[in-house]
């Protein structure tokens, strides 16, 4: 999307080049995580923060992107309290680590994404004026770069609360500052950024929330 795209995600792709984490990182990743699973490990965990909402399923997003994400949130690129706090205590090898873990957390019972219905003819309209599938891929679960985030089956108030970040300006706690999510969103409204959200929140996703144990 180069200038759309982006936009859905919570998406939201960073553009940033970090490198990317190595699967062989995966196991270092899984002990390191103990700071993640108290939201991103619990099944239908909420965050209050800036509004209440679902926190998003990590379980089978991109390594790439989440390693981009993490170090945009220790950089200030991403303002969240909690967020800027876990990332800041993080050095670039515990990032990749975490990165190349959550990919994998989950693969082996990842069942098969069937193909995203139809959108209504309005979502249409507003797909296209996002330019969303050039980035984010035709059904939002194979993006055509793992910098991007996948979307299908992300919780659907978690992407709206994203979106809408990267409007905010000048808030110190929270926002985003890519620059062509900002772009991109600033041509949508909030009803607009909601049926999106909604719309790929529906698609059938290979992204979970798996379930952990908080000491092993």
């Amino acid at each position: 999307m180069i200038k759309a795209i982006p936009l859905l995600l919570a998406l939201a792709g960073t553009v940033s080049m970090v490198p990317a984490a190595r699967a062989q990182d995966a196991e270092a990743g899984h002990k390191k995580a103990a700071m993640c699973i108290g939201c991103h490990g619990i099944l239908g965990y909420r965050a209050s923060f800036p509004e209440v909402h679902k926190v998003p399923m990590i379980a089978g997003q991109n390594a790439k992107y989440l390693e981009n994400a993490l170090t945009e949130y220790k950089k200030g690129e991403r303002k969240h309290p909690t967020m800027k706090a876990i990332a800041a205590s993080l050095s670039e090898k515990d990032i990749a680590d975490l990165a190349a873990y959550y990919e994998t957390l989950g693969s082996g019972s990842v069942k098969t994404v069937a193909a995203a219905p139809a959108p209504s003819t309005a979502v249409e309209a507003l797909l296209t004026k996002g330019n969303c599938a050039s980035c984010h891929g035709a059904d939002f679960n194979k993006p055509i770069d793992a910098s991007y985030p996948r979307l299908a089956g992300q919780y659907a108030d978690y992407l709206y609360v994203a979106l809408k970040a990267y409007q905010i300006e000048g808030n110190p706690r929270i926002g985003r500052g890519n620059a062509i999510m900002v772009g991109q969103v600033g041509a949508f409204t909030h009803a607009e950024l909601k049926t999106l959200a909604n719309y790929i929140g529906s698609l059938p996703g290979s992204m979970a929330t798996v379930p952990q144990a908080k000491f092993r």
